[in-house]
This record gives C-alpha cells, structure tokens and sequence, in this order.
C-alpha cells in the first residue's frame, strides 16, 4: 500500500502540539491522555505546573514574545502568564527586555535529559552517519509523543527535502512512515482507543480518507515489521521505516528513510533500503537491552 510522508516543518501544519483549549482551568492539551482515560484529580495533576509547562511550549520559535502574546497562545489569562514568565526568568529558562520575552540555552536541559536516558542514543549520531553514507538519503529517528510522532535525530543528506522537520518538531502519526511502524505494533486495546480519538486530515490527495483503510494499513505493516508510507502529509516526499526494540520486543523508537516519491520509489526503499535500515535499528535494538 501507498501512503504518504510527511515534509513541511511550518508550526502550523507539523506541529500537532495545538490542543490547547480555553476553560475554568485555563488550559488543556491534547496529547491523548485525557482520551485513554487519564484522570486530572488534585492529588495527581498539579495544574500551576501544567500552566508553566504550557507557556513555554507556546513559545514562537522565529522571534520573541509579549506576555499578550503567551496568554493567548497558551490559553491563560495576561497575570497568571505574567507569574509564570516571571518564575521562568528567576529560574534562568527566560529573559527579557522589559517588554518581550525569549527563551534560553537552559531550556534545552529539560529535553536532553530525555534523550540521553535512550539506551541507544549514545550510538544513534555513528549509525544514521552511516546509513545515510549508505543509502545518500535522509535518515531519522522518532517516537510516539501522544498521537504523535516527535522526532528526536535526524541526519540529512546534501539533497534538498521540502519537508525537514528539526529535533522535537511533531506530525500526524498517522501520515508518516515512523508513526505508522509504532501505531502497528500497540495492543490491541490501544490500536482501539486510537482508532476511536484520531481525526483524519486530508493533508494531500494521497491522504488516507478512513479509519477503516489506516486500520487495515496498520495491521499490513505489523504483518510486516515494517512500513512504506508515500505522500500522505506532502506531496512529492515518502519514506520507509523500522521499529528500533527492546528486548522484550516492544519498539521504543522507529528508524526512517526518507526519499523524493516517484514511480520507482517503493521499489527502491523496500528492495535496496529495506536491508540496510533494518540492519541499523538492529545495531541500535542491541543497546536497549
């Protein structure tokens, strides 16, 4: 089957972190936890925490911000966004010129401390070097973040992609080839729930239309332990992908290729790529267990 790959990296079409949502609270994200159940009770979620959280991902990543700006970007009101930028500047992970505020360099602690925790990750820069040497296209890694895919390494090649998403950038699970891979390999009563919350966009013409067409997509890939998906977030890109495991065989991160989409593409990612990609998720599978 083909379906398509994600490629544009603008915030408002990769960016699957908008769920953001006005109430008594002042705020709300969907990540899919409020869907598969997951209670917010006071002794379990503190909600000044998840405020904090959210202005900083509300953050513009091109230029910097009013405290108008965060409150609505974040859904919270201007004096509860003003304490916390105020706490974040106190803390170092802000600053400011009286009007507008940035982020700092110690913002990215928070994220690092993620990645160096990956068993694999350590070998994972050498590994994709080497693919991409291989295979002269642009390899990834990524994970489910949500009922999204984050990625969280990439390595490009010299030739040009359209769609070149940056460290931490989200899409659609279910558009992309790594997304796809990992949908394919959860429980049963997951791949349920899932199929139950997700929204379909038509992002392409190539975009798959209906749950029942992903379900079947899903449950070829798991078949296969492996998954092609061409242009279904952007015309003209696809890519190939392979689950990277741990030793209970339960995928922690998935291993991609992307390429330019063309008559000969599928042909080419599962005949001349395939072998080379599941060989590097094996080398970095050893690591996790």
């Amino acid at each position: 089957m083909t379906n398509q790959e994600p490629h544009d990296s603008s915030p408002a079409k990769h960016d699957a972190r908008d769920g953001t949502g006005e109430g008594q609270e002042g705020w709300s994200e969907d990540t899919g936890e409020e869907a598969a159940g997951m209670t917010r009770s006071p002794d379990r979620f503190v909600q000044s925490f998840a405020k904090g959280l959210s202005v900083i991902c509300a953050f513009d990543p091109q230029s910097p911000m009013t405290i108008a700006d965060l409150a609505q970007a974040s859904a919270l009101d201007r004096a509860g966004t003003r304490r916390i930028l105020l706490t974040l500047e106190a803390l170092g992970y802000v600053r400011t010129d009286g009007k507008h505020f940035w982020l700092t360099p110690r913002v990215l602690n928070l994220g690092y401390r993620y990645l160096a925790s990956l068993p694999f990750w350590h070998l994972a820069q050498p590994v994709l070097e080497e693919l991409v040497a291989e295979v002269q296209e642009t390899c990834s890694i990524g994970v489910l973040d949500g009922d999204n895919v984050m990625f969280i390494l990439r390595v490009p090649t010299r030739r040009y992609l359209s769609f070149d998403p940056s460290i931490g950038s989200h899409v659609p699970a279910y558009v992309h080839s790594i997304g796809r891979v990992l949908l394919a390999r959860i429980s049963e009563a997951e791949l349920r729930a899932y199929l139950n919350r997700v929204k379909l966009t038509q992002l392409t013409r190539h975009t798959i239309a209906s749950k029942e067409e992903l379900e079947r997509a899903l449950r070829e890939d798991r078949e296969k332990g492996w998954s092609f998906v061409s242009e279904q977030y952007e015309e003209g890109m696809c890519g190939i992908a392979t689950p990277i495991l741990d030793a209970a065989g339960v995928p922690v991160a998935a291993l991609n290729v992307s390429l330019t989409a063309g008559p000969q593409a599928e042909d080419i990612a599962t005949n001349h790529i395939l072998t080379k990609l599941r060989l590097a998720a094996r080398r970095l599978s050893t690591q996790v267990r």
